[in-house]
């Protein structure tokens, strides 16, 4: 199948298909998702919870999502592949989004790159458009700026927090983003967004009439652990899996069943009397 691009993905929303996308940090998940015939990969800096076990995005920095989206291109060449642009890598000014957004092109070959905000990141936006890099924005929920938030909830609940939202939707249409994730806002105000803007518009935990749908890989194969998100549907619990496999293993070698004789190697024709020989003198 061959790559989509930023046109098939439009086409997409014009027909009324729906647009799968994951996130993915590593080369063998890659290659699974391309494999599963995804749309659209992220990189995203949730990568700082789900890799490094560290409490939230903050910490993640742009070398660590480089490193990890050159892995994920290498898994899934044929893939439309999005950055996600860690917090510290474009609020401080225009010239810094634009050199980190360019960042993820030269280096990890991206196809686009992913920032949070609505309203306030405009002018960033504009900028890394006009260098030649495509741009999704992200509204809603913006973990990054969680703080401002009240913490890691659900907005646009109110009519008034609702219209904050679409401002911010409206505002990133109009800077020229080509694709828009829509996180933690009620089915109505997504569906309004979504019919409004002429860009397939993204949700992750924002109902079903959105033009695709985001979730975080380790929280469809359960691999993560800490917290399970609502808007979730795991399809595998490969962290049970991966537990019991290796308790398995533990218990083989204290109890020395492993290795067994098909685990091993055995020396040449003639060459362990050799070896004996040798090993008596």
């Amino acid at each position: 199948m061959p790559k989509k691009g930023l046109f098939d993905l439009h086409e997409m929303k014009r027909a009324g298909e729906q647009i799968t996308w994951l996130t993915a940090y590593d080369y063998p998940t890659a290659t699974f998702e391309e494999a599963a015939g995804i749309d659209m990969i992220l990189v995203g800096d949730s990568l700082g919870m789900c890799v490094y076990g560290y409490p939230g995005t903050v910490p993640v920095t742009m070398d660590q999502c480089i490193v990890h989206s050159e892995a994920v291109r290498r898994g899934a060449p044929g893939t439309f592949i999005i950055g996600d642009m860690p917090l510290g890598s474009y609020q401080a000014s225009d010239e810094d989004a634009v050199t980190n957004a360019i960042r993820f092109l030269k280096e990890a070959n991206v196809d686009a790159i992913k920032l949070e905000g609505g309203v306030r990141t405009v002018s960033r936006v504009r900028a890394i458009l006009d260098a030649g890099v495509a741009v999704c924005g992200h509204i809603g929920l913006t973990p990054q700026s969680s703080g401002q938030l009240g913490g890691h909830k659900a907005q646009g609940r109110t009519l008034e927090s609702a219209k904050l939202v679409v401002e911010d939707a409206r505002a990133l249409y109009e800077a020229g983003v080509q694709l828009l994730l829509v996180e933690a806002v009620p089915p109505e105000v997504a569906g309004f967004i979504r019919a409004e803007l002429p860009i397939p518009v993204l949700g992750i935990g924002a109902g079903s009439d959105v033009d695709g749908q985001l979730l975080i890989v380790s929280d469809v194969l359960g691999t993560f652990q800490a917290f399970t998100p609502k808007f979730v549907k795991k399809y595998a619990d490969l962290a049970g899996v991966s537990t019991a496999a290796l308790t398995e293993y533990v218990n083989d070698v204290r109890g020395s069943a492993f290795p067994e004789e098909q685990h091993c190697y055995r020396m040449l024709e003639g060459e362990q009397e050799k070896f004996a020989d040798w090993a008596k003198s």
